[in-house]
């Protein structure tokens, strides 16, 4: 009893410094938007050049999680996870002190290679952690924070003057950069992960190893039957991101084109936000439940009809408050069942890099999505243009996501030795 207690105690350690983890990362993921108009205002960018300096810090994160995944299966998630927080924290941290868009971009570059390290590592910790009819559930948790992070930075954004922008940074900074000695101190390794190394190290199952794929292997997340499962699993997490990172970058900028004042498009986003926030934590649950199926299918369908709704309604607060708040509910679902599908498509030895790998295929999205809507306002696309401009992605990357649930077993159960059933 003992034992299940401590065992029990570890768990709800692991899932709150995940949870404050990811609520950094929402800080610092929102940051470039809500601190868009500031910037803008002092350092009079093209809008390539915001399109710019909105990538940057995905294009860091691209590298973070492709090589922190692969990192993670050899040395471990915690310090991984637990470096990437510092790295991150440190670059926030020394964002403000930039003196023109070329230096902006590139402290966010930097920013983003310890955010991309973080995001599949606290993933991977809580799947591994997690009771077997929990894995969806914990995983959507601890995604939803994310969000919550971005509603704490339109908040910030809200309380202080345009011209106090780097604000927003230095909050983004300061909190992980305390949160990462007592991580250091006070999480656990995974169980799963500590398995894996006793069994490399010590087992005289000699089959049992065999049977294991090469750790951090990238080969091996398209072996054994896994390759369309990864492929729908990347255009999935590309198309999404595409969409999501668009959205958060440029919908206060085009709010703003479209009649509102700033803080209530500022508003509108906190309602993006919350409204993702209740929604990633809701479908961990129905995940696991007897309503799973009809639940994803709802949010993919969801997703096209929110957004034609959104390009054609009037310039009414509430209203348009009102459905951004659904949009966020519809995207940030989207997002909490690709993260909490992910891990369970890959066995122990290959997760780090199977999710890292998924999570780097969803920043090129995120790249993509914030130069492409640059690259239309540019060419003088409104705003209700600009959003149907969305649809065909939106429709494509739901499809790809629905034959990926029909595709995905309902629960994969996750073992110290790195098996999958």
């Amino acid at each position: 009893m003992v034992k299940d207690a401590d065992r029990a105690s570890a768990v709800r350690t692991t899932i709150i410094f995940c949870l404050l983890t990811a609520l950094c990362e929402g800080i610092d993921l929102q940051a470039a938007g809500v601190a868009a108009a500031g910037i803008s205002s002092q350092f009079k960018p093209q809008p390539e050049q915001l399109g710019n300096f909105f990538s940057a810090s995905t294009f860091g994160l691209f590298f973070g999680a492709l090589f922190g995944g692969r990192l993670a299966d050899s040395i471990g998630r915690k310090m991984v996870l637990v470096g990437s927080i510092a790295v991150f924290g440190l670059f926030s941290l020394l964002t403000p002190l930039a003196w023109d868009m070329t230096s902006l971009a590139w402290a966010r570059l930097l920013t983003g290679l310890g955010l991309g390290g973080a995001l599949p590592n606290l993933i991977a910790l809580v799947s591994e952690s997690s009771r077997d009819n929990r894995h969806s559930a914990n995983v959507a948790m601890v995604y939803s924070a994310t969000p919550f992070g971005g509603a704490i930075a339109s908040l910030i954004s809200m309380l202080v003057a345009t011209s106090h922008w780097r604000w927003i940074f230095i909050v983004g900074g300061v909190v992980p950069l305390l949160l990462a000695p007592i991580m250091a101190l006070w999480l656990e390794e995974s169980a799963a992960f500590r398995g894996l190394q006793l069994a490399s190290h010590g087992s005289e199952d000699i089959s049992a190893l065999a049977s294991m794929p090469k750790r951090g292997s990238f080969k091996a997340i398209f072996a054994d039957g896994r390759a369309p499962r990864t492929l729908l699993l990347w255009l999935s997490f590309f198309l999404s991101l595409l969409m999501l990172y668009l959205l958060l970058n440029w919908l206060p900028t085009l709010l703003i084109g479209d009649g509102l004042t700033r803080s209530q498009a500022a508003g509108a986003q906190i309602g993006f936000n919350i409204g993702g926030a209740l929604a990633a934590l809701s479908i961990g649950y129905l995940l696991e439940g007897k309503l799973r199926n009809r639940s994803i299918i709802l949010i993919f369908l969801a997703l096209p009809i929110l957004l034609v709704v959104l390009a054609k309604s009037p310039t009414q607060l509430v209203l348009l408050t009102l459905i951004v708040f659904l949009l966020g509910c519809a995207v940030m679902a989207a997002q909490a069942y690709l993260y909490a599908t992910a891990p369970g498509l890959y066995p122990t030895a290959i997760r780090g890099v199977g999710v890292g790998a998924a999570v780097a295929m969803g920043r090129i999205g995120a790249i993509v999505g914030p130069k492409l809507g640059g690259a239309l306002k540019a060419a003088g696309h409104g705003y209700s243009q600009l959003l149907m401009d969305l649809l065909p992605i939106v429709i494509i990357g739901s499809v790809c996501a629905l034959v990926l649930a029909w595709y995905t077993p309902r629960r994969s159960v996750i073992d110290p030795m790195g098996s999958q059933t």
